[in-house]
């Protein structure tokens, strides 16, 4: 695991550039993703009739459990996703400023580009247009494409090596989940985990870690100083 500045060599080889979205795309401060935390609550909390606190709780639950609230809904209480993820995804996106900086690192990578969601399509496609960064990407595999089954499942990632016919031993993975890079860099990629600016180790529930960093190549809290250095 590297902290210290990217070495260029190391991406020398990387043609297949895959990024997840939330927290990871545009920096954890911005606090996008807290409306759609807050949104996922009301839900559980309307559809079973719960108290906002009992709601919230069972939330957690499902996401440490399942990997996503959604799939442990579905699970359990075989909801609809489509209507699950429209609620919780009507969110103000203005809270994020345009980061063309990002967007013109992203486009000098050489190779394909990807976003690879465990929201969905829709959801990605509002994130990276709001950031100006939307025409960089080849493609978006979202959770939708993933038969609903969430990253960090191994089938959800060789769902999109197939679909996208990526050559993982030329893949450059970034992540802000840690348990979200081991399957990647267990097909071959690069990894990369993305961190907040100034990052502490309260930051994360325990649970989000992984007890190993060993499946993490780098650390930033910087991802567009970190694209430039690599393109360098």
């Amino acid at each position: 695991m590297n902290h210290a500045t990217p070495n260029a060599k190391d991406f020398a080889h990387v043609t297949e550039w895959v990024f997840d979205l939330d927290n990871t795309l545009y920096p954890h401060h911005t606090n996008l993703f807290s409306q759609i935390d807050v949104k996922m609550t009301d839900y559980v909390s309307q559809i079973l009739q719960l108290p906002r606190d009992e709601a919230r709780a069972l939330q957690k639950q499902y996401y440490k459990d399942y990997g996503t609230t959604l799939h442990g809904l579905m699970a359990n209480y075989q909801i609809a996703p489509d209507e699950f993820l429209n609620y919780v995804h009507d969110i103000d996106y203005s809270w994020l400023d345009p980061n063309p900086t990002l967007g013109e690192a992203i486009k000098a990578l050489p190779g394909r580009k990807f976003i690879f969601t465990n929201g969905d399509t829709k959801h990605a496609e509002n994130t990276a247009r709001q950031l100006g960064i939307l025409d960089h990407f080849d493609d978006i595999f979202d959770v939708v494409a993933a038969n609903l089954v969430p990253k960090p499942a191994q089938e959800t990632y060789d769902k999109f090596r197939a679909l996208h016919r990526v050559e993982t031993q030329r893949a450059a993975m970034f992540e802000d989940l840690s348990r979200n890079l081991e399957v990647p860099k267990s097909m071959g990629m690069k990894t990369v985990l993305i961190v907040p600016h100034n990052f502490e180790p309260t930051f994360s529930e325990h649970w989000e870690q992984d007890g190993t960093m060993k499946h993490v190549d780098h650390v930033t809290d910087d991802l567009t100083g970190f694209l430039e250095k690599v393109l360098k």
